[in-house]
């Protein structure tokens, strides 16, 4: 009974004067938590993202019964890329981070391209969006909703691979 009290309170043998000789968490490390974090959130939201352009092209597909194949390999490519980042954060590869950039970034732009070259834009902006639930402006809301998630996980991924690899002092 009486080792459980003395072990509740503080260690025997200090009076609490060590603190300055106690090893102290890089500052580093926590950004590289907070990150991770950030980037998983960011992640989720790009794979929400994702399905919903999934489910909007193949609705669109079932319509026009035509399938658009440079949007099909998009998503493609971004799927691939949310598996990529997830396996980089997991396991701290700033390789698979760096990659996960760049494919998230192809298959960003490849819809992009998609959207100006069926000319939804366009009809979306000549129309000053009369028809609230008009399937071109929802595919203009994906896309523009994905280039700016793709510019907040540019920034974060950048900051914790900064952040992640070694300082090198000249």
């Amino acid at each position: 009974m009486q080792q459980r009290k003395i072990a509740s309170g503080r260690p025997s043998g200090t009076d609490g004067s060590d603190y300055s000789y106690r090893m102290v968490v890089d500052s580093r490390y926590t950004k590289v938590a907070k990150g991770k974090s950030r980037l998983g959130t960011l992640l989720v939201a790009q794979t929400i993202n994702q399905v919903i352009g999934f489910l909007w092209v193949f609705l669109s597909t079932q319509q026009i019964e035509e399938i658009n194949k440079p949007e099909i390999l998009s998503i493609s490519i971004g799927l691939i890329s949310l598996v990529i980042g997830e396996l980089g954060r997991r396991r701290s590869q700033v390789i698979l981070l760096r990659l996960y950039i760049i494919l998230s970034s192809v298959a960003i732009a490849s819809t992009v391209a998609c959207l100006i070259r069926s000319g939804s834009f366009v009809k979306v902006i000549h129309y000053h969006m009369k028809v609230m639930m008009n399937s071109e402006l929802f595919g203009t809301i994906h896309v523009f909703l994905g280039v700016l998630l793709q510019v907040i996980v540019i920034f974060t991924t950048v900051a914790l691979v900064r952040n992640m690899s070694p300082k090198r002092v000249p």
